[in-house]
């Protein structure tokens, strides 16, 4: 067994999804999700994408993500958005609430500890 893993969405099958109905604020976002690594102890990383909309998030995990393509505005409550291009990074942390609007369709590489 090695001990590195090539970060290739192309190695795996997407996931499809979208948010939860009571969550959806605009739009008809639609999600593709590649899990390429799910370690003990709730350990994930993998590459996600979305269409354009607009939802509310609520995290209970804590989430290292780097913005691969398109354009994302995340707003915590009571505080001020966040707009999200290629190259930008961020951590969302246990607690997190507010929203999440894909306004190009979004890739983003990720890590997330539950």
């Amino acid at each position: 067994m090695s001990h590195m893993l090539r970060f290739d969405p192309v190695a795996v099958e997407a996931e499809t999804g979208a948010p939860a109905p009571d969550r959806l604020i605009s739009g008809t976002p639609e999600f593709r999700t590649w899990n390429l690594e799910e370690a003990p102890g709730g350990l994930y990383a993998g590459v996600w994408e979305s269409t354009p909309g607009k939802w509310r998030i609520v995290y209970d995990e804590w989430e290292y993500f780097h913005i691969l393509s398109g354009y994302s505005i995340v707003t915590e409550e009571g505080c001020e958005a966040v707009h999200l291009r290629p190259g930008d990074r961020m951590v969302l942390r246990p607690g997190f609430k507010g929203t999440w609007e894909v306004v190009e369709t979004t890739r983003k590489d990720y890590v997330i500890r539950l």
